[in-house]
């Protein structure tokens, strides 16, 4: 990494949650989802980074002719202390709610032709009246085929990222003294976390497996993640500005993957200890880990919309195997023998 000197069991609701998620195609490359709650009571459900709000995340996995057309925008943490009534969206029984988005935006699909596309991930949820997360509601959508002329794609494309302005502004004072101590710390942990999973010590728990292929994936991605820990060399550059810009309420950091940089957000260094004691708390060791996580070069990891102890719990096997939380809070339960 170079630090860029210029710029359990899924909680449950009281009746079970359920979620129907349609995709409709609408013009060249606009989808409207149709999200209904088909559950037993109203659901709050967070919006930031899945396809309830604008940011450029990855809403839905497009594909063409059987391989997946790569997602080259941005991969979010959210902070999931410091949320507010704002980040939520709550559906009410048998009602449905409607979004857009252009899949050209953050896919590159000027070669035209005949893609699939489907939504499949999970929503966070919290009570009413509360804005602490309590667990996740998984959803898969319909699969939809459409042919796509590249050319109106590649337009679109290149219109909204000329839009994009890339804010810049130095790593210095104690942000910059975070951030390298913070690069220390993810050191440690990747090292730590890196000889407990060539051990196989806590991979059932995490990853619902400790077999020699898991071991094997988990132990390289945390040899990468120690080796990407070093503030003058590596792959990525480290941002302590807003760059793209998506440091929207509660959001600590964010990667986009395809350009191999991190950019830290405020709330990362006004919110987060450098190292928690809390088992399963956010911290900005945590932090670094789960956001080289997202690199390609290291795992290419997903969100899946889902953070925090109860969605790794949540989560099936193959999905945490390339989930970024599940591997940050894996090697902090290593580094504090969490119970």
């Amino acid at each position: 990494m170079k630090l860029v000197m210029g710029v359990c069991l899924l909680a449950r609701l009281t009746n079970a949650a359920s979620l129907n998620v349609t995709l409709q195609m609408i013009g060249n490359t606009a989808i409207k989802v149709m999200t209904t709650n088909n559950g037993g009571e109203d659901l709050k459900v967070l919006r930031t980074g899945t396809f309830l709000e604008s940011t450029a995340t990855e809403k839905v996995e497009v594909f063409q002719s059987g391989s997946r057309v790569p997602f080259d925008g941005i991969r979010l943490l959210v902070s999931t202390a410091s949320l507010d009534e704002d980040a939520f969206q709550t559906i009410p029984v048998n009602e449905m709610i409607e979004t857009e988005f252009d899949i050209s935006h953050m896919h590159d699909l000027s070669a035209g032709g005949v893609f699939q596309i489907i939504a499949n991930g999970a929503l966070s949820y919290a009570s009413a009246g509360s804005t602490a997360i309590a667990g996740i509601v998984p959803y898969t959508s319909n699969i939809i085929s459409s042919h796509i002329n590249g050319s109106q794609a590649q337009a679109a494309r290149k219109a909204f990222l000329e839009k994009r302005t890339l804010l810049q502004s130095d790593c210095t004072g104690t942000n910059l003294t975070t951030l390298r101590t913070t690069i220390d710390n993810c050191a440690l942990w990747a090292t730590r976390a890196k000889e407990a999973a060539t051990a196989g010590t806590r991979l059932v728990e995490y990853f619902k497996s400790n077999s020699s292929s898991v071991s094997g994936t988990v132990s390289e991605v945390f040899e990468k993640i120690a080796a990407e820990c070093n503030p003058t060399s590596g792959i990525s550059k480290t941002y302590c500005s807003d760059r793209y810009p998506n440091c929207v309420p509660g959001v600590l950091a964010y990667a986009i993957p395809s350009q191999s940089y991190i950019a830290y957000c405020d709330l990362f260094f006004t919110l987060l200890p450098a190292v928690t004691q809390d088992c399963h708390a956010q911290d900005q060791a945590g932090t670094m880990v789960h956001e080289f996580t997202h690199l390609d070069q290291i795992k290419g990891a997903n969100d899946y919309g889902s953070y925090g102890y109860k969605a790794v719990q949540a989560l099936p096997a193959d999905k945490n195997i390339n989930h970024a939380d599940t591997y940050a809070l894996y090697a902090q339960a290593v580094m504090l023998d969490c119970d």
